[in-house]
Parts: C-alpha cells; sequence; structure tokens
C-alpha cells in the first residue's frame, strides 16, 4: 500500500451553516407546477456521488407553505432537521418535528405542509434511479382519501 495514497479516497465533509452547505446551490422545488408553495431544496449527496445508491436532498418549506400532493413507485426516508408542520400519509395526518422519522411507501399520496408557524426542514433520502412524481387528479383523491378532515386539509394551488 502506498503512503502517498487519499485513505479517504473521494470522502469528504461538507460544511453546513444556517440550513445551508458549502458549495451547493439552493434551488427551487421544481421548475413547473402550481400545487406547492414557498419550498426549495438543496441536492446534498447525489450525482456528484456514483458510489451511492441513494439521493440525499434537504427541502425546507417557509412558514405556511408546502410540498406537492403526489406519489410514486419509489419510497422515501425523511428525517426532520429543522422547525415542525405536519405531513399527509394517504389516509392519514400526522404532526411531525425535530428529528422524527417519515416512512413514504411506494404509491403513498403524501404532501408536506409548514402549517405550525414555523419553517419546517427535512432530509429526504430516496434511490438514486426512480421514477417521477405523479400529481393525482381529482378523481384519484376522490377514490383514495376518504377522510374529510384530510381533503379539507390537502393544499393544491399556490
Amino acid at each position: 500500500m502506498s503512503h502517498n495514497k487519499n485513505k479517504s479516497g473521494r470522502s469528504k465533509v461538507i460544511k453546513s451553516k444556517n440550513y445551508s452547505w458549502e458549495g451547493i446551490d439552493k434551488h427551487q422545488y421544481k421548475t413547473k407546477g402550481t400545487g406547492f408553495k414557498d419550498i426549495h431544496r438543496y441536492s446534498l449527496l447525489t450525482d456528484d456521488f456514483p458510489e451511492l445508491n441513494a439521493h440525499t436532498r434537504y427541502f425546507e418549506i417557509q412558514a405556511g407553505g408546502y410540498s406537492s400532493l403526489e406519489f410514486h413507485r419509489h419510497p422515501h426516508s425523511v428525517i426532520v432537521l429543522r422547525g415542525s408542520g405536519s405531513v399527509i400519509l394517504e389516509n392519514e395526518i400526522h404532526e411531525i418535528g425535530l428529528h422524527d422519522l417519515v416512512f413514504i411507501s411506494p404509491g403513498t399520496i403524501h404532501q408536506f405542509q409548514a402549517d405550525k408557524n414555523s419553517p419546517l426542514g427535512f432530509l429526504c433520502i430516496v434511490d438514486r434511479y426512480r421514477d417521477k412524481p405523479v400529481l393525482p387528479d381529482e378523481n384519484l383523491i376522490e377514490q383514495r382519501i376518504k377522510d374529510p378532515r384530510i381533503k379539507v386539509k390537502i393544499k393544491k394551488k399556490s
């Protein structure tokens, strides 16, 4: 073994400050659509790290904002890092806060909302190769979401 070789290979530390990361740009949540409000993302560990089988992103929703109502075939692992809010998981609403974990199984209609007068920031870890989100139409919402409290809670227009 050569003593000149970097023992950590491409391993590195990316420093953070105030919920942003050195060398990582803040991006719009999505470039198309109107079913979300006051949300942005940081792509933390994604295609720059081909050794990883997953992508790690940080999303932050400002107070009063929300993500799109959507579903897809891939699962999500979510860890709340800032603030509090709510998550709709098909026919359930859950309050979420600092360090809570959320598992979103494939096909689950879901939406995050920063509805507790504070920002809601979370890491979202997904498969590197995944399908695009699908926005449910009114018919699908009517078929799958039975609880009237959830239908009222859903945000669809910004």
